[in-house]
């Protein structure tokens, strides 16, 4: 067998599924011997950030392991195995759909979540051209890293959640917000799986020659200690989707560009959402646009919007670098709610923000503790502080504000740049419509507060408790021929809501749509009620965020989970399947029938 395209089998020992409080007690000895003390941890107060979704879920654990060392991942791994444990496997934590923390204590197995972001770590390879990222990667690094050599990512800052990780995105086929590259996705990636007989297997699909023993493999993989002549470029195997382009320009089609459960992007690691365990991925990188102009359109009217995308998809020689849309709710909430991660990423920078939230969350711990302190003080204490600085939206932005209800987000590179001048010029003003071309600071500003928006729900939820009941966050992809694309909610629904914040990736017709829930509503109701209304749009649901424990898991995306991992082993329940080993009794909870009621 050719070393770079690898299968080890190894025996994973015997197991000893009826354990009893004095076998967990000398397993998290053996994990506490393979990674030391301090990052096994098992009190409720230390394992809370980890097994609590930033939105959504939250389990108890056995532990939370946090190993430093792909070698060390593997031996916990092991040990896992042989001890009967369920596995969740975590990077930032930063999944909107409880994907990467455990949800309720109804498993049939003690559950043990490894966190990776300690493994840090990549390599480039090919001459730039591709990189080769570890589990504890995140998008930040990984721009950065390119931009010295003048290459660009498959993804940027995430839009749905700040501080995203790399395999985050291949795990659950994330899109971001870049139009021509498409879903993160690779049929290139090294990760360990459980046979049908339970036997642990170490799979090297990154078309690199390691060797053949498993810790050989893994200490030279996160050490990059391989040469180019290891390296095999497979044309049979993509590092990115290379259709996507083509794809998302069939402006006819009446499906989706891109949603989680599509087949032609469901790949062993690709869309896997935790049912195997990754060490590295390899993706392709893409050269950086020479020169960037970010055009900020306004518009009172959605057909002129939408008119636009068309026009370009179809007729533009050069596809956007991106097109992010904005509602005025969503921008409203995101200046007020949004501010000090604004400030914090425009003056800090990126680097800082785990550091940030980690301080966040060891804070948040410490008042838990004290009775008479409010709920949720530290966000309260931020947002307080977040008044005492000036106004930090440009002029021209909140002018567009105040006279139009909606907004793209237009950013050209090269080539491009010219096109969009000459097109805008043409049809605009408008009577619904206008736009500016952004300076520098203006566009990264305009794109920056963009993405603040994606956690301005949760700040006002966190600020606002006492008359919020919750969020009901849907990430949706509408058809490629949908031209009626912002949607109206019947009374029913719409009288439970705070607040509509709509985003989205335009172009490709994903829409990040959060609302904020009243007091005393049904949230599961509401949330019911509003599949059903994209059903009948003939939407795709969820687009790419992923099933976590919030949505079924469709045929396809149900097969891929069996597939790779008919042990139920890793992360069981997702996609709200059945949370027993061997994917019985009884498979998944049935869909409960509902009403927006009171």
């Amino acid at each position: 067998m050719d070393a770079a395209f690898l299968d080890v089998a190894e025996p994973s020992g015997q197991r000893t599924p009826d354990r009893t409080a004095d076998d967990d007690a000398a397993f998290i000895r053996q994990i506490q011997g393979i990674v030391g003390d301090r990052y096994v941890l098992t009190s409720p107060d230390a394992t809370r950030r980890f097994r609590t979704g930033i939105r959504f879920g939250s389990g108890p654990v056995v532990a939370v392991v946090r190993p430093g060392s792909l070698v060390e991942q593997w031996r916990v791994l092991k040990a896992c195995v042989a001890a009967d444990k369920i596995i969740i496997m975590q990077s930032a934590n930063t999944g909107v759909t409880g994907g990467s923390s455990p949800d309720r204590d109804d498993y049939d197995r003690g559950v043990v979540l490894i966190n990776t972001m300690r493994i840090e770590g990549l390599h480039l390879i090919n001459d730039g051209t591709q990189v080769v990222c570890l589990p504890g990667a995140t998008l930040f690094q990984l721009e950065k890293a390119l931009d010295r050599i003048g290459r660009a990512p498959h993804s940027v800052i995430g839009s749905s959640c700040i501080g995203a990780s790399v395999f985050g995105g291949i795990c659950n086929n994330s899109g971001g917000a870049l139009i021509h590259r498409g879903p993160a996705f690779t049929q290139l990636a090294l990760f360990a799986r459980l046979d049908e007989t339970g036997a642990l297997h170490l799979v090297n699909h990154l078309g690199i020659a390691l060797g053949n023993d498993p810790e050989t493999i893994l200490r030279r993989v996160e050490n990059g200690d391989f040469k180019p002549s290891d390296i095999v470029n497979d044309p049979a195997r993509a590092a990115s989707d290379h259709d996507y382009a083509d794809h998302v320009r069939d402006i006819e089609a009446a499906t989706p560009s891109r949603f989680n459960a599509d087949p032609r992007r469901l790949f062993e690691a690709s869309g896997s959402a935790g049912k195997v365990m990754l060490m590295a991925v390899r993706l392709d990188t893409f050269p950086k646009e020479k020169e960037e102009v970010v055009f900020y359109i306004g518009s009172n009217d959605t057909g002129e919007l939408e008119s636009i995308r068309r026009h370009i998809l179809q007729s533009f020689k050069t596809l956007p670098i991106e097109g992010e849309y904005m509602h005025r709710g969503s921008f409203d909430c995101a200046e007020v709610y949004g501010k000090d991660t604004f400030l914090v990423i425009q003056y800090l920078g990126t680097d800082r923000i785990p550091q940030l939230f980690a301080l966040q969350a060891a804070f948040d711990n410490f008042c838990r503790r004290i009775a008479f302190l409010p709920k949720n003080l530290s966000a309260k204490m931020l947002q307080a502080l977040s008044h005492l600085f000036p106004k930090h939206l440009p002029k021209r932005m909140t002018d567009y504000r105040d006279r139009f209800e909606h907004y793209l987000l237009l950013k050209m590179g090269d080539e491009g740049i010219g096109e969009a001048r000459a097109y805008l010029k043409s049809i605009f003003p408008s009577k619904t419509g206008d736009y500016f071309e952004c300076s520098p600071d203006e566009g990264d500003k305009a794109f920056l507060h963009r993405f603040a928006a994606a956690g301005a729900a949760i700040r006002y939820r966190a600020v606002r408790d006492k008359e919020v009941e919750d969020i009901v966050a849907l990430d949706i992809a509408l058809r490629r021929n949908d031209q009626n694309w912002f949607e109206t909610l019947p009374e029913e629904i719409d009288k439970h809501l705070i607040h509509k914040l709509y985003c989205g990736h335009f172009f490709c017709h994903v829409f990040h749509q959060d609302y904020i829930v009243a007091k005393g509503s049904n949230c599961e109701a509401i949330e019911h009620a509003m599949w059903k209304l994209l059903d009948g749009r003939g939407a795709e649901y969820p687009a790419e965020h992923n099933v976590g424990h919030l949505y079924f898991a469709k045929r396809a995306m149900l097969d891929h989970f069996k597939a790779l991992d008919p042990c139920n082993t890793f992360n069981p329940g997702i996609g709200r399947t059945t949370k027993c080993a061997h994917w019985g009794p009884g498979g998944a909870p049935p869909p409960r029938e509902l009403r927006c009621e009171g």
